[in-house]
């Protein structure tokens, strides 16, 4: 029998209930602010770094210091705020280089126009852009400006040329802006922000340099141009475990039916329709995969003979054929050079024996059985599931469906590395 340790408790953001929080447990942020309304933000996205657990170092400009005072950082960092290039007591230890080595991650939230176009030119010109020249440290910023700065052909030019050279750009988001227009141009939510910022970090983890592939969602099958058979699965469940896959380090592609969700930070996401263009999608990112992750509810049938044109209301009754479609986790499972290969079984009834029965049959090394009658596990927020080998079982009880799913990634990283499927020579850096 395996043993596993019990289901770790969630973290939950202050005042937000129920919200996970990803770990950055010792990680080192410099964060840059500059002279922007939205520096105000700023603040609480220190707040928020450091309930993940990391270590912030606030460095801001000028400008910056005329909307927000450094002592506000100072007490939320518990660091004393950078502001200077000519700090004489930092500088007679060369203090720009080394907050340039010290930091894992800089993001500089807000980014105004102005940096991000002294950024693109390669500026010097005062200790925030000096720091982002002499790192070797990934680097990300937040724009925050009038959406018609924002759209400036300049403005434009300059965030590609940064994109081009590996800065990520995190927004803007769109709304109401300070100035009391409405448009693209809002710096990301403070949350936002820092779950964005977990993909710069150094990847460590059960599963790191992993490469995971997941399914995820429904498909829909095509009955005339207007009109498809599909099911209730929201995809969240599957989104969540690329979520907690990328998490745990892994190189994370995630093949996804039409669903209403965000892509997972650092996620590669490919979405297709139906079963056979899933199928197709599969084939074609699998040979590279260590693991393969069926949490799709993927359609079994799909209409033998789908109209070219809408079907029109002549009759009582309409009857349509229907052709069973490829099983795309047993073809997987199937695959002479197969990948460690997790289903998920979402039954109305008999769960765990329908389960079991469906983990002999695909030959498959685990599975995760949920019930989903009446408002069971599709479109919530909760699930619960039952995690089956061939000789043994965990309850992993109800929760959260990212808690669960982090627990599910343990428990994966766990019998992957015990089945001895782990091959050093295809180790990827995530």
């Amino acid at each position: 029998m395996h043993k596993y340790a019990p289901l770790a408790q969630p973290v939950c953001v202050s005042g937000e209930p129920g919200r996970i929080i990803p770990a950055m447990q010792g990680n080192r942020i410099l964060l840059g602010v500059t002279g922007g309304i939205a520096a105000y933000k700023s603040a609480e996205l220190v707040r928020r770094l450091r309930e993940r657990g990391a270590q912030v170092q606030v460095v801001m400009t000028a400008a910056a210091r005329e909307f927000v005072g450094a002592l506000t950082f100072q007490a939320l960092s518990g660091r004393p705020v950078r502001t200077d290039l000519w700090d004489s007591a930092a500088e007679a230890a060369m203090g720009h280089i080394e907050l340039a080595r010290w930091a894992e991650a800089v993001l500089v939230a807000p980014a105004t126009a102005d940096f991000l176009a002294r950024l693109a030119e390669g500026r010097a010109d005062d200790l925030l852009t000096t720091l982002c020249l002499a790192t070797a440290a990934p680097i990300a910023v937040a724009p925050a400006m009038n959406r018609l700065m924002w759209a400036n052909a300049a403005t434009v030019a300059n965030v590609e040329r940064l994109r081009q050279r590996g800065v990520r750009v995190f927004g803007p988001a769109e709304g109401a802006q300070a100035c009391g227009e409405v448009g693209e141009g809002r710096m990301l939510e403070p949350p936002e922000l820092a779950d964005q910022l977990a993909v710069l970090l150094p990847a460590a983890g059960p599963l790191h340099g992993r490469r995971v592939l997941i399914t995820a969602g429904p498909t829909r099958e095509r009955i005339d141009p207007v009109r498809f058979i599909s099911n209730r699965s929201s995809g969240k469940m599957g989104f969540a475990v690329a979520q907690a896959a990328r998490e745990a380090g892994a190189q994370v592609v995630l093949v996804s039916g039409p669903v209403s969700l965000p892509t997972p930070p650092g996620v590669r996401r490919v979405d297709v329709e139906s079963a056979e263009a899933m199928l197709t999608a599969v084939q074609n990112e699998v040979a590279a995969a260590d693991i393969f992750i069926s949490t799709a509810a993927v359609a079994d049938y799909r209409p033998a003979h789908p109209s070219g044109q809408k079907i029109k209301k002549t009759s009582e009754r309409l009857q349509l054929e229907m052709e069973r479609t490829t099983d795309v986790l047993a073809s997987v499972a199937a695959r002479a050079d197969r990948p460690f290969v997790v289903g998920f079984a979402a039954e109305t009834e008999s769960v765990e024996q329908n389960a079991r029965a469906k983990l002999l049959k695909k030959n498959l090394d685990m599975i995760a059985a949920n019930e989903v009658s009446h408002s069971k596990g599709f479109d919530c927020e909760d699930n619960h599931l039952i995690v089956l080998w061939r000789n043994a079982r965990q309850d992993l009880g109800a929760g959260p469906k990212l808690a669960l799913a982090r627990e599910l990634i343990r428990l994966i990283g766990e019998s992957y590395a015990a089945a001895g499927k782990a091959r050093p020579r295809d180790t990827v850096q995530a």
